[in-house]
């Protein structure tokens, strides 16, 4: 076990936790009737089993990434979403019948506000709270999601964009 990792592990689900809680305070409308986040949220409660702990562990911070460490890995990580519907990745059906092909199933609300939690983590820890936006538009086209689920996250993105505007603006004047 490693004290970094753990470390890694607390503050992510920290700053996953400060997006929601943002989320409540400054735009309760996209969250209302989810609840407070210790009674709704499990975030990446998974990684914490033997499974996946041990391969992140071990790829992340063991200076070592062999063939068996990657593919320890990718198995943790397939693991990790099948485990944890905030993903996107998990709402992708591959269908066996190439005629049936991919669907893109409709996230739930609470995961999908889960989603770009996680996803907004990584501003809270740089501290450019802005720094998401730019994040997914590099990565918006290669993100699997239905029609209406991006319709939702693209709206509750341009929500936090403009009241972090206006929260910006009322702190200059």
């Amino acid at each position: 076990m490693s004290a970094e990792y753990d470390r890694y592990l607390i503050e992510h689900k920290n700053n996953v936790r400060k997006g929601y809680e943002w989320m409540r305070n400054n735009l309760p409308n996209l969250v209302n009737g989810l609840g407070d986040w210790n009674t709704n949220f499990a975030h990446d409660e998974s990684k914490s089993q033997r499974d996946e702990y041990k391969a992140y562990d071990a790829y992340f911070y063991g200076g070592n990434r062999s063939y068996q460490v990657v593919q320890a890995y990718n198995r943790a990580w397939l693991l990790h979403l099948h485990r944890n519907p905030h993903h996107w990745q998990h709402w992708v059906l591959i269908n066996d019948d190439p005629e049936e092909g991919e669907v893109l199933l409709d996230m739930p609300m609470e995961y999908i506000i889960e989603m770009i939690c996680d996803w907004w983590s990584f501003s809270w820890k740089t501290g450019n709270l802005y720094e998401i936006f730019n994040w997914y538009e590099e990565h918006k086209n290669y993100i699997k999601l239905s029609n209406r689920t991006r319709n939702i996250v693209e709206n509750i993105l341009e929500n936090i964009h403009y009241k972090l505007d206006t929260v910006s603006t009322k702190a200059v004047q």
